[in-house]
Formats: structure tokens, C-alpha cells, sequence
């Protein structure tokens, strides 16, 4: 009898250990966040990834990898419960703090400022004389926008209102300002805004941003060279993307890279199956600026330090949880999504360093709204089952008669839409936004471009189908795609030049540079076609006049 008694009270107390184990394992990342806060010690990128989990995270030393009790829980991710973060939630800063962001942006100071001019200069200096310069000298990259009002701006900003941090009588002011990310000692105007904020500003009726914007450049400086303070996993889609907050409140869209530069698509993958490519995020912004269309959202490259930067700032537990060491003792991770966030698909680094894409942020849906739209053109998505442009060759026709694309520049603009993607070969355009306020008068958006530049070997012609089925195209459109397939403005090496001042460059193989200017020809003998049968003035619409601005008519056929 008294030995049936010690073992129900030895079974008590393994029952009481185990449940103490589990909380203090759950409790463990709070407390691991605590203890790195208390230390600005982090670990360098060259220590061995192995000897990291031998570190224990406690005030005066190193707390970079978990312990090796939480390194077990990392790699034994089976019976993990569900983080009750959600991941949503961390996609938007709050507008607490956007508009604390307001009162924060007077950290750099005259020097660096200067620094920052100087850095602009010397850039514009080197490609003076350079075909990508000679190309944005051009006509038809200097038109004017037609004038500007209220209505046409995204945002209307008075240039006269200063912010005055002294004004918002915020307790925390000050106390924020002591780890030395911003602390504002005099009254700001909107230029002293951040760059991420002048770009928004700068949003209007017809581009998401102006030619020759400098703004522009230093945005994207911003993103290689700014602290990461905040990373959380971007909700939906089919493959991991993670939010990145920086240290001057800006955010961007970080895709991590999956295939290396050389890896093209099977032949036997459909396209709603491939993997995303974080090259052609960077590559496809910089065709969109060649091609002066500005529709896409500034994108670069940057490398990352998945311990530093992802895991050790990360308040999402779900993204948290899915860190391992491979066998390579890299540091890997695979977050939640769809279809590709696995063991089997995990992303590692080398051995904690990976490269991805950052693009800008549009502004918030809840300060400038945007509608999305279905593409006419879009894809079945079904293994079997055709779209009815695929049957239809008059298909067109009942799109010219349904809005919004019976009136205005809609059709046209899905035209210009339809030529970029061909020229990256991107078969996965399946909707389309715009800014609400803008109504039908204004251009698209061209978002989500990663599954571009997957084939450079095979030229996929069913994305041309709206222009051959259409046969419109803009004028301003058309005389640029000359300009482009003409030698001293090659763009295959206007590609090249622009690429090269990205972080991550060599973006693009030469398979993929030379696989365009082939595209290319493809696009002008289409409408060359179209111009034979239907005549020019039937085929290309004059978008020039409008604006004040002809600078010719090309040959017909």
C-alpha cells in the first residue's frame, strides 16, 4: 500500500515537471527578447552556426541562437500548437505610430545630408554619358504631365505645416529618443519627410513616380542601408513573403530568394506552380522605368542576415517557430503559406546570410484605397479548362463594349500591361489595382511580378493575345518600342547598365537580357501586323497631342 502511494506521488511530480517544462518552453522567446534588449551584443555573420546553439541567452553575453532546449523545439516542430499572433496584424504599422514617424524625421543631420547629395551626384556623374542617360534624354522621356490639381494628387500636402515634436506632448518623446533612433531638436517641414513618405506624396493621376525623381534613389538606399525593427509573415498567397519595418517607419516587401540566377522553369511546370524569383522583382522594376511606363513599385536587392535581421526581431511566433539548423549547419526557415512553406522547401542561408527583394510599400488601404480589378486576359488556372480568350478570337470585342474599358485609356493601358509581361515572359497576371480616388482615369498598377524571367529559352505567345486580338496600342507606347529595338538604345543593354547599380547585380544572366530584345521584335511585328491590316490610324491611338507633345509619326506599312 505504501508503495502504490509513492508511485501516485512520483507520478504527481513528473506530471508537475512536464507541465513547468511547457512553460517555461513557451515562455521561453519572451524571455529571450528581453535578455538581447538588455544586451546590444549580436552575433557576427562569420560564427560557426554550430556553436550558436551553445549560447545561452542571459544578461552580458551573446543571445543569438536559442538554447539548446529551444533549439530541440526548432527542429521538433510537428506538435507545435498555433501562435495566437496573428500574422495579419503585423502587416500595418499602427496610425499611432505613423504619425509619431511624422514628428522622427529630422534625424539626419546636415552632414548627412549633404553626404546624401554628394552620394546622388557622384551616381549621376558616373552615367553621364551612358546609354541609360542619353535614353532619358530623350523626347519622349521628357514630356511634360499635363498641370496638376487636388484631384489629381494622391495626397494633397501643405507645404507650410510644420510638425513640432515639442507640440505633441508625448511622454515617450524623449525617452525614444535615447537609443538613438530619432531625436528631433528642431520644427520640420515635408521636405525633411522621409523618403518612403515623399514617395507617396509624390503618387498622382498619371505615375507612381516622376522621371528623373531622386527621391526615388534614396528611397531604395533607405531599404539596403536602413535597420530592420520589425518582421512579420505577409498573410496569403501561395509562397512565403515577409513585412519588413525599418527604422524610419518605412516598410517593404521582402521575397527571399528560391532558385539561383540560372535555374530556368521546367518545361513541364504550369505557372500558377513555379517559384517566385526575387530577381525578377528587382529586374522588373527597371524594365518598367526603361520602358517609362513607372507603374511599378520601386524594388531592390539586399542581403540579409536571417539571424539578425528576421529571427531575432520577429514578434511572430508562427515565423519564429519555423527556424532550424540543416544538416549543412545552415540557418534555415519556411514560415506559413500555401503551397511552398516546408522542410522540403525551407530557405537557407550560408550559412545565415540570404539575398531577397524589398519592395516599397504602397500607402496604407486605409489612407489611399485601392480597387482591384480581374484581368480580362486573366488565365483559367485549371489544368484542363481554357479561359474564353483561349476559344474566342473575337474576344476582344465584347471586352472594347463592357467598362471600363469602353472609354478612356483603360484598354490601352492593359495593352502596355500585356507588352511587359511578355517581355519578362510572365504568364501569372491575374488582377490589376488602381487608386480608387483616381476613378477609371488613371493608369494600373503592375504588381506581384515574380514569375517573370523564368524561361529564357521559350518565348510564351499566348501573352500577347490582347494585342494580337485587340490591335491597339498608345503612340507613346509604340514610338518607344522602336526607340528600344534601334542598336545605340539597345535594350538589352539599357537592361544591363540599369542593373548594375543594384546591390544584389548581376541581376539577370545574359540568356535573359538577350531573350528580350528577341521579345521585343516579336511585339513590333505583331503590331506591324495589325498596322498592315487595320492601317495605322486604326491601330495606334495618339496619346501624344493630348499632352502637347508630337514628336512624330512612325512608317506605315
Amino acid at each position: 500500500m505504501i508503495l502504490f502511494r509513492k508511485f501516485r506521488v512520483l507520478i504527481l511530480m513528473v506530471f508537475l515537471i512536464a507541465c513547468s517544462m511547457h512553460i517555461m518552453i513557451d515562455l521561453l522567446p519572451k524571455l529571450e527578447r528581453r535578455s538581447s534588449s538588455a544586451c546590444s551584443c549580436s552575433h557576427t555573420p562569420s560564427e560557426e552556426p554550430q556553436n550558436w546553439a551553445k549560447h545561452r541567452a542571459k544578461p552580458g553575453s551573446e543571445s543569438g541562437w536559442p538554447n539548446k532546449h529551444t533549439l530541440r523545439i526548432l527542429q521538433d516542430f510537428s506538435n507545435e500548437p498555433h501562435s495566437n499572433l496573428s500574422s495579419h496584424s503585423l502587416e500595418k504599422i499602427t496610425a499611432g505610430e505613423r504619425s509619431e514617424a511624422l514628428k522622427r524625421f529630422e534625424q539626419l543631420t546636415g552632414d548627412e545630408k549633404r553626404h546624401a547629395a554628394q552620394h546622388s551626384t557622384l551616381k549621376n556623374a558616373a552615367v553621364k554619358g551612358s546609354r541609360l542617360s542619353a535614353l532619358f534624354e530623350h523626347p519622349l522621356y521628357t514630356r511634360p504631365l499635363p498641370p496638376l490639381t487636388d484631384e489629381d494628387t494622391l495626397f494633397n500636402v501643405n507645404t507650410d505645416i510644420r510638425f513640432d515634436p515639442k507640440a505633441a506632448d508625448n511622454p515617450e518623446w524623449n525617452a525614444e529618443g535615447k537609443d538613438g533612433d530619432y531625436a528631433p531638436t528642431v520644427e520640420m517641414s515635408s521636405d525633411s519627410y522621409p523618403n518612403w513618405l515623399r514617395f507617396h506624396i509624390g503618387i498622382n493621376r498619371y505615375e507612381l513616380y516622376s522621371r528623373h525623381n531622386p527621391v526615388i534613389d534614396a528611397m531604395l538606399k533607405d531599404l539596403v542601408s536602413q535597420r530592420i525593427t520589425s518582421v512579420a509573415m505577409k498573410s496569403g498567397g501561395t509562397q512565403l513573403k515577409l513585412i519588413m519595418t525599418f527604422q524610419n517607419y518605412g516598410q517593404a516587401l521582402f521575397k527571399p530568394m528560391k532558385q539561383t540566377r540560372e535555374q530556368e522553369t521546367p518545361p513541364d511546370f504550369f505557372y500558377f506552380s513555379d517559384f517566385e524569383r526575387h530577381n525578377a522583382e528587382i529586374a522588373a522594376y527597371h524594365l518598367d522605368s526603361i520602358l517609362d511606363f513607372r507603374r511599378v513599385p520601386p524594388a531592390t536587392g539586399r542581403l540579409v542576415n536571417m539571424t539578425k535581421e528576421i529571427r531575432d526581431v520577429t514578434r511572430d511566433k508562427k515565423l519564429w517557430r519555423t527556424f532550424f539548423i540543416s544538416p549543412a549547419n545552415n540557418i534555415c526557415f519556411y514560415g506559413e503559406c500555401s503551397y511552398y512553406c516546408s522542410t522540403e522547401h525551407a530557405l537557407c542561408g550560408k550559412p545565415d546570410q540570404i539575398e531577397g527583394s524589398l519592395a516599397a510599400f504602397l500607402p496604407d488601404l486605409a489612407l489611399a484605397k485601392r480597387r482591384t480589378w480581374r484581368n480580362p486576359w486573366r488565365r483559367s488556372y485549371h489544368k484542363r479548362k481554357k479561359a474564353e480568350w483561349e476559344v474566342d478570337p473575337d474576344y476582344c470585342e465584347e471586352v472594347k463594349q463592357t467598362p471600363p474599358y469602353d472609354s478612356g485609356t483603360r484598354l490601352l493601358d492593359i495593352i502596355d500591361m500585356t507588352i511587359f509581361d511578355f517581355l519578362m515572359g510572365n504568364m501569372d497576371r491575374h488582377h490589376y489595382e488602381t487608386f480608387e480616388k483616381f476613378g477609371n482615369e488613371t493608369f494600373i498598377i503592375h504588381l506581384d511580378n515574380g514569375r517573370g524571367f523564368g524561361k529564357h529559352s521559350h518565348d510564351e505567345l499566348s501573352i500577347l493575345v490582347p494585342l494580337s486580338q485587340c490591335c491597339r496600342v498608345k503612340k507613346s507606347t509604340h514610338l518607344r518600342l522602336q526607340l528600344l529595338a534601334k542598336e545605340e538604345f539597345k535594350l538589352s543593354a539599357l537592361m544591363e547598365e540599369s542593373l548594375q547599380t543594384d546591390t544584389l547585380s548581376p541581376i539577370l544572366i545574359r540568356p535573359h537580357l538577350e531573350a528580350m530584345d528577341r521579345r521585343l521584335s516579336l511585339v513590333l511585328q505583331v503590331l506591324a501586323d495589325c498596322i498592315e491590316k487595320e492601317g495605322y490610324s486604326n491601330v495606334v491611338e495618339d496619346d501624344l497631342l493630348m499632352e502637347g507633345l508630337n514628336t512624330g509619326t512612325a512608317p506605315q506599312r
